[in-house]
């Protein structure tokens, strides 16, 4: 397999099958019909889940349907259709709208549920690539997922079938988001653990330092006791502030070096002398991807956290915010 030909066949192969694939998909846009908004709007109006099953690699395409479904604000899990007779139909109660995925719309043991899902007055979905199967006469609404040839070169492996079915399953997931108006935010709140989650969700206040930690001294304290401070808390600044813990100003890094620039003694020259006044600061209930956006915006690695009446409550930098996932 070095040949320049089979390097050549190999690439053909390729692009056949994403050429393939590409026209199945393009082809579900007429079917984006009537069908199609009585199966958003079975969706909508279900009191309980959406109850996705299939089987072989029907069941995988439905495995990840029910997935996205869940993920952007439609309650949905999936139903292994073989378990679903032994046992798991039970996880299908009143209210549920099941989507029954199945390319010859004949699988034996979907079409087996099919009484028991009457009887539950559970509407059926049926998502197939032939209209005039069995599933697809007998569900409440049938989306037409069928391809005129598949990927591979046999006819026979589930390959443009089985991305049709997908699309078509992202299709109804998306259509369903915007139709529950669902946001950002809400994305957000359901993937806690991923990076969007905690840019979203993680705020100033989960992840500041206070307390002990937290670098400030007195307006009267020289400008030596806050270097010691500022070692000490390594955030590589110090607040300034009043009896009552009121912001007054900062010291930094940069103040400490214009000060040895002007020969300052240090255990002389009161720290209120040289602090900057007016630092930038930000509220604990900011989003902590906002404390990243006002360090870029203004060029600084560290922020003070003051609340409502300038009252010093925490303090971070980028450090704390990179530990943290939001960067």
């Amino acid at each position: 397999m070095n040949t320049a030909s089979d390097s050549a066949a190999l690439i053909a192969a390729g692009r056949r099958t994403l050429e393939i694939e590409s026209r199945a998909v393009a082809e579900l846009g007429a079917r984006i019909d009537e069908s199609f908004v009585r199966a958003c709007q079975l969706c909508l109006a279900a009191t309980g889940r959406v109850v996705v099953t299939g089987l072989g690699k029907s069941g995988h395409i439905g495995s990840k349907i029910a997935a996205t479904l869940a993920s952007t604000g439609t309650p949905a899990f999936f139903l292994h259709a073989t378990e679903a007779s032994h046992g798991d139909l039970g996880m299908v109660a009143r209210g549920d709208v099941v989507l029954a995925i199945s390319n010859s719309g004949e699988t034996a043991e979907i079409i087996a549920l099919l009484p028991h899902l009457r009887r539950l007055e559970s509407p059926v979905i049926a998502m197939t690539g032939n209209p005039t199967s069995t599933l697809a006469r007998e569900a409440t609404v049938h989306l037409n997922v069928s391809v005129s040839e598949e990927a591979c070169p046999l006819n026979l492996a589930p390959t443009a079938s089985t991305t049709a079915t997908l699309s078509m399953g992202d299709a109804l997931a998306t259509a369903l988001l915007e139709a529950r108006g669902f946001t950002v935010e809400d994305f957000a709140r359901s993937h806690p653990g991923g990076a969007l989650g905690r840019k979203l969700l993680l705020h100033v206040q989960d992840v500041m330092r206070r307390g002990d930690d937290l670098p400030r001294v007195g307006a009267t304290a020289s400008l030596a006791q806050g270097l010691v401070e500022m070692s000490r808390k390594g955030l590589g600044l110090t607040a300034v502030v009043d009896d009552n813990d009121q912001l007054l100003g900062v010291f930094t890094d940069g103040d400490l070096r214009r000060t040895l620039d002007r020969a300052l003694d240090l255990r002389s020259t009161a720290i209120c002398d040289v602090m900057t006044s007016n630092p930038r600061t930000i509220d604990p209930g900011a989003l902590a991807a906002e404390a990243v956006n006002r360090m870029q915006n203004h060029r600084v690695t560290a922020l003070l956290v003051v609340d409502d009446d300038r009252t010093l409550v925490g303090a971070l930098n980028i450090h704390d915010l990179l530990r943290a996932g939001v960067v």
